[in-house]
């Protein structure tokens, strides 16, 4: 078997361990095989060991850091009940420090009040604190 092809298979088995690890290390060193296999046409095997770990080398230096930096970026948007944070809500029931209801975006929460001292009437509208389990904080809208 030609060399070129061992390197090749070498690159395809790296890609698919790195499908299922998400490391970004074994696509580098997948790359940098593929890279290999392209020179093992024309170059002797000790050449193409060190065309391999030069390439692998520059990958994991250069553009790891890139790589990882791109998979941990925070998310932009907020989803679930992140996203009703800020948002409006309108009071159908009575809200105190124990209990009341109110509409946030077509539904139906229950609710307490941010501030435990304060008692918001009924056709108020307030804004989203917080969420604690299905339990809406809100404070009302100044």
């Amino acid at each position: 078997m030609d060399e070129w092809v061992i390197w090749l298979i070498f690159a395809v088995v790296l890609g698919v361990a790195e499908i299922f690890t998400l490391t970004a290390a074994l696509g580098v060193l997948g790359a940098a095989a593929l890279v290999t296999a392209v020179s093992a046409t024309i170059l002797p095997l000790p050449f193409q060991l060190i065309v391999f770990t030069v390439a692998a080398t520059a990958g994991v230096i250069l553009i790891r850091p890139i790589a990882l930096r791109h998979m941990h970026q925070p998310q932009l948007e907020r989803f679930g009940v992140d996203a009703l944070v800020g948002k409006p809500a309108y009071v159908l029931e009575d809200v105190t420090a124990f209990d009341g209801r109110v509409r946030i975006g077509g539904e139906e929460w229950t609710a307490r009040a941010y501030d435990e001292t304060l008692t918001i009437a009924k056709g108020t509208v307030v804004d989203v604190m917080e969420i604690r389990g299905s339990t809406a904080l809100v404070y009302p809208r100044e």
